[in-house]
């Protein structure tokens, strides 16, 4: 059987989504495998002069782009300082709230601030797509506001029965070719995200009309955590199969059935009609040890196409967005497992299995030859010490050249001697959730790590050189306000002390999957409606005695660690970043100075 697996439009920008990858490594011995990143392929063909012509984009904006798009992809590094000096591409609306250059990039930093201005370039043209002829469109979150929050299916049902957009056709183009190319039975289409939803229905629901024989089936991550309690059958004019959690024995049975050399029950946690009913197989346990998965397939991806863009001056962000990174699991699900604001009712984060570290680096030897490209971005909820140290280990052994980052928790096995062991191997950044800078609502979130602990392996990080991003949230269930003021002091005191180099403030989001969803009170928190949708269910609407104002305080969050991360405004009273009356914070100016027992960075 030929299999074709797509990314549909837009997940990353800089490297491919890795469900393909793995799906394709794990099916090459059973039947013939295709995989295309629909994304990078139409940001190929968005940005050029002919498209941009026919978009309706002025002369100087047609003149350029392919010249821009060629710096962002590598492969004329000489236009860096004519795009930093600012003489080449035209600014548009982007650019008047352009950040700090010179501060940013220096005078030696061209390549990266070229970078930067060629995105912001970019980013203006999609502005002008979305405002003028496809009003659904972005590089990253393609139609994201019509599947966010869709509790029915009748607000995608009414987008995907209005007439293609310019952008749909192209698309629709693309995977034309994919198809005659690869001749496929089975289409198989990975939606991580809902910004990529509307864009999978819209390929299907082409397949439908143009190839009716071919059979299509969606899984991901939005399908997940999502879709898990579906009763609405209008999905099922687009795809025929959707498949829930890892993919690799899911649709390896699913070929059997379709080769008629398997039963209906045998399918695994699959969703189909049958008799206008919709009905699911079940067989929720069934998975292939993860141990026993070969390494990903690169093969058919155009390494060469993709941007590196650089959006943002967070070093974070950049890291993540700027460079092709070749993306792999070390170990399936988390080894804590317990956070109560976490999925951890999941499959991809309740099973953890392990294999061994000569696994792992045999898995990053294989890509490292496919694509060339030595950084390995670890996609791991959290990615386990002990591992980690003996990953390390194997790559020194082997003396390969690798960097490669990940998520961690901020706990006391990541050791000074630890930290200097990943740091030679080529760890070059972390991130990890610090979440609240309180031991009250750590312990109420499960959190299993204390203030003290999380400080003391930033300190180590930080020590071997590797950069350390903090994930932190607000709003969570009976927070007060003084103690989200008193994280933001110790967050301040962290920057102000090298010990973190970025952060993010997220709003706390109470999701059905989460030991705070399944039981709201265990947390000083109730459900208000406990009825479930007919089409997503994840969010949860939950009251709070607290209730602070969410939207000023995130506003005033944000705009702090903003100026922390530039190193500056250390010195303000907290208060002045925010547009409403706040308290005083009751955390000593040393606290975290006390918690790691060193003498201040400058």
């Amino acid at each position: 059987m030929n299999i074709l697996l797509i990314t549909p439009p837009f997940t990353q920008l800089n490297t491919p989504y890795p469900a393909t990858t793995v799906l394709k490594g794990f099916l090459n011995p059973y039947h013939t495998v295709f995989q295309c990143d629909l994304g990078i392929e139409l940001i190929n063909r968005i940005f050029t002069q002919k498209s941009l012509s026919e978009l309706g984009l002025p002369k100087e904006y047609q003149e350029t782009v392919e010249a821009a798009i060629r710096f962002l992809q590598g492969k004329d590094k000489t236009l860096a300082t004519r795009i930093a000096n600012e003489t080449l591409l035209p600014q548009g609306a982007r650019f008047k709230n352009v950040a700090d250059l010179d501060w940013a990039f220096g005078t030696s930093g061209m390549d990266d601030r070229a970078k930067h201005l060629a995105t912001l370039y970019i980013e203006d043209i999609a502005d002008f797509i979305r405002k003028k002829k496809a009003p659904n469109f972005d590089l990253i979150r393609y139609a994201e506001q019509i599947s966010l929050f869709a509790p029915t299916f009748d607000s995608l049902q009414k987008e995907l029965e209005k007439s293609n957009t310019l952008i749909d056709k192209w698309m629709l183009e693309l995977l034309d070719e994919q198809i005659r190319n690869s001749n496929p039975q089975l289409v198989g289409l990975s939606v991580p995200f809902p910004g990529c939803l509307y864009a999978a229905l819209k390929c299907m629901q082409y397949i439908k009309e143009k190839y009716p024989e071919i059979k299509t089936a969606m899984g991901g991550g939005y399908a997940n955590t999502e879709l898990r309690s579906l009763t609405d059958k209008r999905l099922f004019s687009y795809a025929d199969y959707l498949l829930l959690d890892d993919g690799e024995l899911p649709l390896l049975r699913l070929t059997e059935y379709l080769e008629n050399r398997c039963s209906e029950k045998e399918l695994v946690r699959c969703f189909y009609l049958k008799n206008e009913e919709l009905c699911y197989s079940g067989n929720d346990t069934e998975n292939i040890a993860f141990k026993d998965l070969p390494a990903p397939d690169f093969s058919g991806l155009p390494v060469d196409k993709y941007l590196s863009l650089v959006e943002l001056t967070n070093p974070m962000h950049k890291l993540w967005t700027d460079g092709f990174w070749n993306k792999m699991t070390v170990a399936h699900g988390c080894y804590w497992a317990k956070c109560a604001f976490c999925d951890t009712t999941l499959d991809y984060i309740s099973r953890y299995e392990t294999p061994t570290a000569q696994q792992v680096v045999d898995k990053m030897e294989s890509i490292l030859q496919q694509t060339q490209q030595s950084g390995f971005h670890f996609t791991d909820e959290a990615l386990p010490p002990k591992l980690l140290g003996e990953i390390a280990e194997e790559i020194l052994k082997r003396k390969l050249v690798v960097s490669f980052w990940g998520n961690i928790r901020f706990e006391r096995a990541y050791t000074q001697e630890l930290c200097e062991l990943l740091s030679k191997a080529g760890c070059v950044a972390v991130s990890g959730g610090l979440e609240v800078a309180s031991d009250r609502l750590l312990k109420l979130m499960n959190k299993g790590v204390s203030l003290e602990q999380a400080a003391k392996s930033c300190q180590n990080f930080t020590d071997s050189g590797i950069m350390v991003h903090a994930y932190l949230m607000y709003g969570f269930p009976s927070e007060s306000l003084q103690e989200t003021i008193d994280s933001l002091e110790v967050v301040r005191q962290m920057f102000e002390l090298g010990l973190i180099q970025s952060a993010f403030w997220h709003r706390y989001a109470m999701t059905i999957h989460s030991p705070s969803g399944k039981n709201p009170e265990s947390v000083c928190a109730k459900r208000i409606n406990e009825k479930l949708n007919p089409f997503a269910n994840n969010g949860v609407d939950f009251s709070d005695s607290q209730q602070p104002d969410l939207n000023a305080l995130g506003k005033g969050l944000s705009k702090a660690v903003y100026n922390f991360m530039h190193g500056i405004g250390f010195e303000f009273p907290l208060q002045e970043w925010f547009p409403i009356k706040i308290p005083r914070t009751t955390v000593k100016r040393n606290y975290v100075e006390q918690q790691i027992s060193c003498k201040t960075r400058h």
